[in-house]
């Protein structure tokens, strides 16, 4: 097989060593025993973590056990800034991964303790912890997760402007309907100004229905009565988009596998080099 022409592909500079190659499997990759177990655990001590906030916030439970999740708080944000440490030292790129949505998560799940020192109660934030959740796709490693999670973001991503031309419909409708009801119920019945009026027909036309503000006569219950049929009408609009950019986005099929370089992911079935820094994928097969 000829060598690819790309040379920045094979650079030695950024060949793994073993040590990194190894650690790389063990820490972004969940398809080994040892991978599975890491991140099993990994997501233990985030769910622990994000409890011991959770519980410290509870002023009958600081109370009597503040101490003990003070400690608790830290023994995790030091497990959690090792980890850190130890994934920008698999990857041969480490800024890559550092500004990168997990990376910059992960940082996320460390600084509010360490803000804390700063600012008394700035630890609570510390509930980001959560987010690092979304890692569970991952240890699930079921492809299907992955590439539905991926094809329902790129169809998200390719309705926005439908949306917001859908949304500015909809801003309209609310505007005419409350300006309506607004000169037919008038202030004794709530409707005391437009933008209330308005607030009434988000609540109306979304099918939320608070019931704080009800009209009275009989012009507005059947005006009232119209938009609520609008508003069953009109939840199936986005649905309806998504759903048509979806069926676009299942054409393209992707795999699990992180770059070993910047820990991309979303590379083609058969791809070798990562789409984003054109590493190997796999650089100990090759070896």
């Amino acid at each position: 097989m000829a060598a690819s022409p790309d040379h920045h592909h094979h650079d030695p500079q950024n060949r793994l060593r073993p040590w990194q190659v190894r650690l790389h499997e063990i820490i972004f990759e969940a398809d080994t025993p040892i991978g599975k177990l890491f991140d099993g655990l990994l997501i233990l001590c985030i769910l622990l973590s994000v409890a011991a906030v959770m519980a410290d916030s509870v002023e009958s439970v600081r109370a009597e056990y503040g101490a003990l999740l003070y400690t608790i708080e830290w023994g995790f944000t030091l497990l959690f800034l090792v980890e850190y440490i130890l994934r920008l030292l698999s990857v041969g790129r480490p800024l890559w991964y550092a500004t990168s949505f997990f990376g910059i998560v992960d940082l996320l799940a460390i600084l509010p303790t360490f803000i804390s020192l700063l600012f008394p109660g700035s630890q609570y934030l510390l509930v980001i912890r959560l987010l690092r959740m979304l890692r569970i796709f991952r240890v699930l490693k079921l492809v299907q997760y992955m590439r539905e999670a991926r094809l329902l973001m790129r169809a998200m991503k390719a309705s926005v402007r439908k949306i917001e031309v859908f949304l500015l419909v909809v801003l309209i409708l609310v505007t005419l309907f409350g300006s309506l009801m607004y000169l037919v119920e008038g202030g004794e019945s709530g409707f005391t100004s437009i933008p209330k009026s308005v607030y009434w027909a988000i609540v109306t036309l979304t099918t939320v229905g608070y019931g704080d503000i009800s009209p009275q006569t009989n012009l507005g219950q059947g005006i009232a009565s119209l938009v609520m049929i609008c508003g069953y009408a009109i939840i199936a609009v986005p649905t309806g988009i998504v759903t048509v950019e979806l069926s676009h986005a299942y054409r393209n099929k992707n795999n699990t596998q992180s770059c070993p370089q910047c820990t991309a992911e979303g590379h083609d079935d058969d791809a070798v080099f990562c789409r984003l820094c054109g590493a190997e994928l796999n650089p100990q097969s090759s070896a």
